[in-house]
């Protein structure tokens, strides 16, 4: 029985260097609008992820005009001082002085939302698990998300946003749901670890802290709780 081959070295070692070196972008975007062409490629991989029924349920709103981006980073804006409020002393400060959008300094925004209602793929693989139409819809947002860092493009996910409000403002209609407001650029560099984890906000999770076999680890619970 043979069994199908797979990439070459340099091209698994670019594979895993793009999903390594994927961050969330927030500042140091730069004016210059991406070319149609080069966005076209980014959204040609996004429209190539799986999903569930092949169906396809993603929608993408490209988001260029600067009246449109203002109304949306003052929801941001609203949310965010909602947000602020929820924290405490140090945590509180550390929130505050963290930049967590570039709504504005990018010079385009994309908007992917899910159509969980489509007749397209026939309900297949939906009937148990209806959710994951919007789970495919995440797929489509991380396979723009790496090819955009392979191509030098910044990728920043804004989700301090008010659904209800985001709605109004893109006039997404009711059965349709918001998934994610990206703001996309060239920036001037790429942080050599998340921002998160450099304001001390957060740190990474052992890949050994997270895996089981054959059933759930209950230090899971034990590890939640103590956190």
């Amino acid at each position: 029985m043979t069994k199908a081959t797979g990439f070459d070295e340099s091209e698994r070692r670019a594979v895993y260097r793009a999903i390594r070196e994927r961050r969330d972008v927030r500042r140091g975007y730069l004016p210059e609008l991406i070319p149609d062409e080069l966005l076209h490629r980014l959204l040609e991989a996004a429209h190539s992820a799986p999903s569930v029924g092949l169906m396809q349920p993603w929608r993408f709103i490209v988001v260029r005009e600067l009246t449109v981006r203002l109304r949306v980073h003052q929801i941001f804006l609203e949310a965010n001082e909602q947000a602020l409020a929820g924290y405490e002393g140090e945590q509180q400060q550390s929130y505050a002085g963290m930049k967590l959008e570039g709504i504005l300094e990018a010079p385009q925004n994309l908007c992917i939302v899910c159509d969980s209602q489509s007749s397209q793929g026939h309900q297949l693989g939906r009937r148990t698990m209806p959710e994951t139409a919007i789970y495919s819809a995440v797929c489509a947002i991380q396979n723009l998300w790496l090819a955009a860092r392979a191509e030098g493009i910044g990728v920043g996910w804004v989700s301090i946003l008010e659904p209800v409000l985001l709605r109004e403002a893109l006039k997404i209609p009711p059965h349709i749901t918001p998934v994610a407001y990206l703001c996309l650029g060239y920036v001037d560099a790429f942080s050599t670890s998340p921002d998160l984890e450099r304001a001390g906000w957060e740190k990474r999770t052992p890949l050994k802290n997270v895996l089981s076999l054959d059933q759930y680890d209950s230090n899971w619970d034990e590890r939640r709780t103590a956190s």
